[in-house]
């Protein structure tokens, strides 16, 4: 057997607001509420968005995609006007980055998530090359 993640849970403020803002961004099918979840399915995983009134700790999520997905999510960003970043440390604002001879950007979702789209997984380049991202020089 392989293994494969199946779902994970997401905090939120607004459980359906927090969907809506997922499946619209990222071009994915509409969320399906299994009470307490709003389940948003990204291929074979899904991320189970719980409301909460308690602290959210902000988390990561980053999507692979194709570089049509990115033009189009990209697109999306900017025409609701979001703030994004080349960086996960937010240090290069109104920036993509081109790492591993890919492209990759960084938005927060309405809860302080920080979600990531890139077109390469990264490493994918070779380990010789000289890698820009701080994480991985």
């Amino acid at each position: 057997m392989t293994v494969t993640l199946n779902h994970t849970i997401i905090h939120a403020r607004d459980q359906v607001e927090t969907a809506e803002f997922m499946t619209s961004i990222l071009g994915l099918e509409p969320h399906v509420m299994l009470p307490p979840f709003a389940v948003v399915q990204v291929d074979d995983t899904s991320l189970d968005v719980m409301e909460t009134s308690d602290p959210i700790s902000s988390r990561h999520f980053a999507f692979l995609v194709s570089e049509t997905e990115f033009d189009e999510i990209f697109s999306r960003l900017k025409a609701r006007g979001l703030s994004y970043w080349a960086d996960p440390f937010q240090k290069q604002p109104g920036e993509i980055n081109h790492w591993d001879d890919g492209r990759g950007v960084y938005f927060k979702d309405p809860n302080g998530h920080l979600l990531e789209i890139l077109t390469r997984p990264y490493g994918s380049g070779g380990l010789e090359a000289k890698h820009p991202n701080p994480l991985l020089s």
